[in-house]
Order: structure tokens, then sequence, then C-alpha cells
């Protein structure tokens, strides 16, 4: 193993032993480490970063930015143990994200997803991915959120689903509808039917027992998607599984309207369902659909009109 080599491996320990996340860093690391050995350098510069962090064709200039980021920060690690080591400076390649744009799935469309899963096999597979689809599309949870609910994280008395495992480490409270619970308790008698010796912890559980996983959730969403015949709009807007978290958000608001609700003192319960820090970050599906943008254009043509 070089020496490079074997400060990422040092780098990438230690960085986990402080806690931080290495998903990344553990697979582009290594390949910066390639690049630097066919140039037969021995140690990174800021030129062969920042040839390296824009070497992907294609992309988007985040990528790049997140890539020099990465090699940033293993130099500025280098550099402590080797001062002559250079660190690139922070405004090379500075990036911004642009969200994609969600797709926001009809009534037909979910249902057309609910009759697919029929098609899975065996039946605990189909009975699997049509209750966690379900619930995706009346709770708005996040679905490694989702795919993190145990058994007893749901109160059926109480109507009640505790997600522990939400974004930023935050748990939350969502309420439940009776025939949610009721669709929840008929899923678990027949994940119990299939395994009544070996009770896994997970609410949804894969056709081995065992907890699902994202990658296998989400290219089976992929298959259905396929199978329901859901097309994007666009370059930018394909059907995916997040997007039934932003469908959930766009039909309260508008539900919300119709009832004509005061949108404004609801919008911090919808925060809190969703485990937003704060209403600000829900305003964001305002733009997701033409609905809600005609909506809050009406409002500010009336606010306008009473301004002396």
């Amino acid at each position: 193993m070089s020496e490079l080599r074997a400060a990422v491996a040092d780098y990438l320990q230690l960085r986990l032993a402080l806690g931080f996340t290495i998903r990344g860093a553990r697979t582009v690391l290594p390949d910066f480490v390639d690049y630097l050995e066919q140039q037969g350098a021995a140690q990174p510069t800021t030129q062969l970063a920042l040839a390296w962090a824009t070497r992907p064709q294609g992309v988007q200039p985040l990528w790049w930015h997140q890539r020099l980021a990465m090699v940033r920060d293993f130099a500025r690690y280098l550099h402590n143990i080797d001062p002559g080591i250079e660190v690139p400076p922070p405004d090379l390649l500075p990036g911004k994200g642009s969200r994609v744009t969600p797709y926001l799935y009809s009534d037909a469309d979910m249902h057309a997803l609910m009759a697919a899963t029929a098609k899975l096999s065996p039946s605990l597979r189909a009975a699997t991915y049509r209750t966690l689809i379900g619930l995706l599309v009346v709770t708005g949870v996040r679905i490694g959120e989702a795919i993190s609910i145990d058994r007893a994280d749901i109160d059926h008395q109480a109507l009640l689903l505790t997600v522990r495992h939400g974004k930023g480490g935050v748990a939350r409270r969502v309420p439940l509808h009776r025939t949610t619970s009721h669709a929840l308790h008929r899923y678990a008698d027949l994940r119990d039917a299939r395994f009544p010796d070996h009770p896994s912890p997970s609410l949804f559980v894969s056709i081995r027992g065992t907890r699902l996983c994202a990658s296998a959730v989400n290219e089976t969403f992929r298959e259905l998607v396929g199978r329901a015949g859901l097309e994007g709009r666009g370059q930018r807007c394909r059907p995916r599984i997040h997007d039934l978290r932003h469908s959930y958000a766009v039909n309260c608001l508008l539900g919300w309207h119709q009832q004509g609700a005061d949108i404004d003192a609801l919008l911090p319960f919808l925060s809190a369902v969703l485990g937003h820090v704060g209403p600000a970050s829900t305003y964001w599906y305002l733009q997701a659909s033409p609905e809600l943008m005609a909506i809050v254009g009406q409002r500010l043509e009336h606010v306008l009109g009473e301004l002396p």
C-alpha cells in the first residue's frame, strides 16, 4: 500500500471515529489517489485536485464542488502532518445545488402504482410494497424513515406513528387515519404468518424477513413506475419515490385552501408532521404546484387591493 493510500485509510478511520459520515469520501478519495498515481504525483496539489474534480462530464457543477471539497478536507489533514502539502482554496469551484422539479402524483397515478404492486411476487413482497407506498402517500414520511420504522413505533390505539430516525436525528410523531391503522394491522398479520418463528423488529420486511434496504426499495419502485406507465415531464422531472412526500404536502395545502382553512396557522403543523425545522422549509412546496402558485397570487392581489 502506498503512503497516500495508507493516509486515506487513516483519515477515513479518524473521521469515522469522530462521528462523521464517510460514505462519499470512501469511494471518492481512493479514486483521487488513483489519479495522482496515474499522473506520477507523490502528493496532491491544487492544480491536480482541480483537474481531477472536474473530470466527470455532463454533471451538475455542484458535483465538481463536492468532489473538490472532499479532497480539500483530506488535504487539510495531510497539511497538519506535512505543511508543504497544498490545500485548495475554498473559493475554487463554488457550487450551488438546484432542486429537482418534483413529480406531483395525481390520484390516478397513485392508484396505478398501488395496482402495479399486485404484479410483484411472492405475495408478501406485493403486500409489503402496497402497504409501504400507501403509508408514504398518507403520511409524507421520507423513505429512509419509513424503512426504519419498528413494530413498536405504531400506536394503533392512539393512532400515532413515531418516527424515531428522522432527518438530523430528531424524532417526531405523525397522526394516522384509522383506515391506515387497519391497513398496517392487515400487513402485520401477513408478515407474522410468514415468519412466525423469527419475527423482525422492523415494520416492513423483505421476503427473507429482514429489514428493507433503500437500494432495493428504489429499484422496485422504478419497476412499479414502469409497470404503472408513469412518465416524467422534462429532463429533471421524473417520478421518484421521494415525490410521494412532495405530493402529500401539496395535497394538504390544496385541501386546506379548498376548505377555507387558515393555511398560515396550519403550516407549522404540516412542518412538524414532515419533520421540517420550520415553516420556511415547507413554503418551498408552494413552488411545486401551479395551483398553489395561483392561490398565492390571488392572496397577494387581495392583500394589495386592501392597501391604501
